[in-house]
């Protein structure tokens, strides 16, 4: 039997060549995967281990500054610096201070001011064991910094700002622009710097002044000298440090903790880069299983033979298995090789999305080897089994009499009724998900097994489907392509099952990758709608950096020329009958000009001090009504003295305003700091457009910390990210749709040999290489669209049943289909089909007539 299988594999190398590529590219997507996860997982903990290196203890600020920021103030100070410096087997002492520094690029524009936290800023400290140089920021140029006007930054951040040394660079901490020298650039490990965001480096005494207080620290680096007991030197500078006001950790401790949150940092995306994996060998299952169906058939009179000399069907099964086994590992070895490429450059790529992953070298571990050879064979093995279980059962005058049987009409009726039955169920659970009102987690789980049931179902069922619609798609090409249209039509229904199996592969990919554009799409409306859902001001002027905006600045935006209305608007917390509602504050006589806000009972004019309205949703969760009167303190601390509120009218839900709606006097003193959220901005006719814009930032400083955005701006950062998420998700499907137009490809090659006879009869009767040609192109044209529209209506229908589980968070969320990318989907199904017949169409009609004819 293994000579046997040997033999196979060698005579029908190029029938199986395009599964060899199904598998390899599957495995290669696994192996790419683990060897992935595996390197990153390597560089970051490499960083971490790099950053760690001389930290035999650290002390660290507790995050909320202890009681007090008084204590916090005292904790960590030059004396606690000294005093532990003076422990045996310290060898030094590192004060860090650190904060954040959003900067202006040299033209004046602001950089990275939606992700303000990667905006990373700290002092530089010189070392005498480093030449005078801070060991953490190696110098790219020039020096660091050492005076209070100047400033060093990162490289990356310099060049794409613009700066040289020597320029004024301009940036801010909390409020007003500073500006300062530029002596320096330095390079960072920080994957937050490597992900888009920045460095600035200061002076130590700057650094406290900008962002502690003089003599006050972040964070205290110590280092030992060789030999030292480093758990030992923790407990000393513990019993050194006020337990309340900072945390000791040795540096042992330090790097378990980077180890965990490394860990953590790649198991979500190679989780996510595993479920994409299992799509793509899920894909080549079909092609595989439909492979070895094919090849058996055509072999049959050799099973036949075979089991006439003696062979069992034991034995007929082994063959078969013995062959696909060989035939993964071999496909398994390539895919195993392709997958370091793929895994090489997957880094790049996600990088330039913004992820910010270090650089490395590949790490190849045993066991992303062998999960790879041991996926690969056992794939294909169990693709090939079912067939193998066919070929056992071939009865050996059956095989004798004819090398293409049509299925047993009782095995159809069986798979017709088992489909039917998947789908039925399939489809009760998704219209079950569709009544559900939120996602989580069990909602999710119940969704993911509904769309599996559907999905299966479906495959299931393709056979039965594909007669009425192969036939629909039939009269076109019939009516335009005459006899190749009729003769491509009776080739793909002759035999449903491989016809459907080859556009199961596709339908599988185009079902996942239409239910994504479609969500996604719906999202993306509905946050759309959303981000500007009842705003009618032209401008919003915001921190991006959530320290709030200075009361006083309201003013000045309303002193521009050209701003016809400014109102500023903060937020508090007021708890409301056991309700935690978002309580926003405003001036409701002017709330109108820069919002559009629609009562059901009372208005705006009706709110003043101590009067306040409400939202029909805080309405209904707390029985209040227009009349009614309460007591709840107004803040974040529940301790705050109840003062007594009067509702004065209910509100339709808005995203400008919140739960609760009162005067800016009531709620501005509870709210962070006495800051406001936003100024919004309404533009007197012919004045907006960019020129205000830059007016509103100049009259507020031109601070880089200051956002003015437009409506268009609003939208593009709420929703932006839908994009870049579908993007990737689409890059990682191809996969899926490649291994599918593999097995069109091989469907249509494997065909063209089964009927060599039939296509030399064709010709000898008057039909020409280009009919011969346009015959196969004809099949391949309808196989893949057939995969298209099962495709493309199941992934509607379980985008449609998933879409109520956004309705918590999306109020505005309904089913939008975007046409032009369903038209695209269909378009691509077409050209696929047209290049996936190519080489079949070519091979078909290169056939030697009298040859074809005489062939056994």
């Amino acid at each position: 039997m293994l000579r046997t299988a040997l033999r196979n594999i060698f005579a029908h190398k190029a029938r199986l060549i395009m599964t060899v590529l199904a598998v390899m590219l599957g495995v290669a997507f696994v192996s790419g995967t683990l060897v992935f996860s595996d390197t990153v997982a390597q560089a970051l903990g490499n960083a971490s281990t790099k950053s760690l290196k001389d930290v035999a203890v650290s002390v660290q600020a507790l995050p909320d500054g202890g009681e007090s920021d008084d204590d916090r103030a005292k904790a960590l100070s030059h004396d606690l610096a000294d005093r532990i410096r003076a422990l045996p087997g310290v060898a030094s002492v590192r004060p860090t201070v650190n904060g954040n520094a959003t900067l202006a690029a040299k033209d004046g524009r602001p950089l990275n001011t939606d992700n303000t936290w990667q905006n990373l800023a700290g002092n530089y400290v010189p070392d005498a064991k480093h030449d005078g140089r801070d060991s953490r920021y190696p110098i790219s140029e020039g020096r660091g910094p050492a005076a209070f006007g100047e400033i060093a930054l990162d490289s990356r951040t310099a060049e794409k700002a613009g700066y040289r040394i020597g320029d004024t660079v301009r940036f801010a901490v909390d409020g007003p622009a500073l500006t300062k020298k530029l002596v320096g650039t330095v390079t960072t490990d920080d994957p937050r710097v490597s992900a888009g965001g920045s460095l600035a480096l200061f002076d130590t005494s700057t650094a406290e002044k900008l962002y502690l207080r003089a003599g006050q620290f972040d964070e205290l680096v110590v280092g030992s000298t060789p030999g030292t007991d480093n758990e030992g030197l923790t407990e000393k500078v513990r019993d050194l440090v006020p337990g309340k006001t900072a945390q000791v950790f040795s540096g042992a401790e330090l790097a378990t903790e980077q180890a965990k949150l490394t860990a953590e940092q790649t198991k979500a995306l190679t989780s996510m880069l595993m479920i994409f994996a299992g799509i793509a060998l899920f894909v080549g299952v079909f092609i595989i299983a439909n492979t070895f169906t094919m090849l058996i058939a055509q072999r049959s009179r050799e099973i036949a033979l075979m089991r006439v000399v003696g062979a069992s069907r034991r034995q007929v099964v082994r063959s078969v298995l013995i062959e696909a086994g060989l035939l993964g590992l071999g496909a398994a070895v390539g895919g195993f090789a392709l997958g370091l490429g793929i895994a090489a450059g997957l880094r790049p790529l996600l990088n330039a999305s913004g992820a910010g992953l270090p650089d490395g070298p590949l790490v190849v571990s045993p066991g992303a080897l062998g999960w790879s050879l041991v996926v690969g064979v056992l794939v294909t093995v169990l693709a090939a089994w079912l067939p193998s279980r066919r070929a056992a059962k071939i009865s050996p005058v059956e095989a004798l009499s004819t090398v293409d049987q049509a299925p047993p009409t009782r095995g159809i009726e069986r798979r017709n009724i088992l489909g039917g039955v998947l789908t039925g169920a399939g489809v009760l659970v998704m219209l079950g998900v569709s009544t559900l009102k939120n996602g989580d987690d069990s909602h999710l789980a119940f969704a993911f097994f509904g769309s599996v049931l559907t999905l299966t179902g479906m495959i299931v069922l393709a056979p039965l489907l594909s007669r009425p619609l192969v036939s629909l798609a039939a009269k076109v090409t019939i009516r335009f392509f005459g006899i190749s249209g009729k003769l491509a039509k009776e080739n793909a229904l002759r035999n449903p099952r491989r016809t459907a199996a080859t556009a199961s592969a596709l339908m599988v990919g185009l079902t996942l990758i239409t239910a994504l554009s479609v969500a996604g799409h719906s999202t993306e409306a509905a946050l759309k709608q959303e981000a500007v859902l009842g705003l009618t001001a032209d401008y919003k002027v915001s921190n991006p950096d959530y320290d709030g905006l200075d009361p006083a600045l309201g003013t000045k935006v309303a002193k521009v020329p050209g701003v016809a209305a400014a109102v500023p608007v903060t937020s508090s917390m007021l708890t409301v009958r056991g309700e935690f509602a978002d309580f926003t504050g405003a001036s409701p006589e002017r709330l109108g000009e820069v919002a559009d806000l629609t009562f059901d009972s009372g208005s705006l004019t009706d709110i003043g001090p101590g009067g306040i309205a409400v939202s029909d949703t805080l309405a209904k969760a707390t029985g209040l009504a227009t009349g009614d009167t309460f007591k709840a303190p107004v803040g974040w601390d529940d301790n705050e003295a109840k003062k007594k509120w009067k509702v004065v009218g209910v509100y339709q839900d808005n995203r400008v305003v919140d739960d609760a709606l009162g005067t800016l006097d009531d709620v501005l003193p509870y709210s962070t700091d006495g800051k406001l959220d936003s100024i919004l901005a309404k533009a007197a006719p012919g004045h907006s457009g960019d020129g205000l814009a830059q007016d509103i930032r100049e009259a507020l400083g031109n601070s880089p910390l200051l956002q003015v955005q437009d409506q268009e701006q609003l939208i593009k950062a709420d929703s932006g990210m839908v994009d870049v998420l579908l993007n990737m998700a689409y890059g990682l499907l191809a996969m899926a749709v490649v291994i599918a137009v593999l097995g069109v490809i091989n469907t249509l090659a494997m065909s063209v040999f089964e009927r060599t006879r039939e296509i030399g009869m064709l010709r000898a009767i008057g039909l020409d290489r280009e009919g011969v040609r346009q015959m196969v192109r004809l099949e391949s044209v309808v196989i893949s669209i057939l995969g298209a529209v099962l495709g493309i209506a199941t992934g509607i229908f379980l985008a449609w049943a998933c879409g109520s589980l956004s309705g918590s968070s999306l109020a505005t969320y309904k089913l939008v289909l975007p046409w032009s990318q369903l038209g695209l989907f269909l378009l691509l199904a077409l050209i696929i089909g047209v290049l996936a017949a190519i080489w079949p169409a070519r091979r078909a009609s290169r056939l030697n007539m009298l040859q074809a004819i005489n062939a056994q």
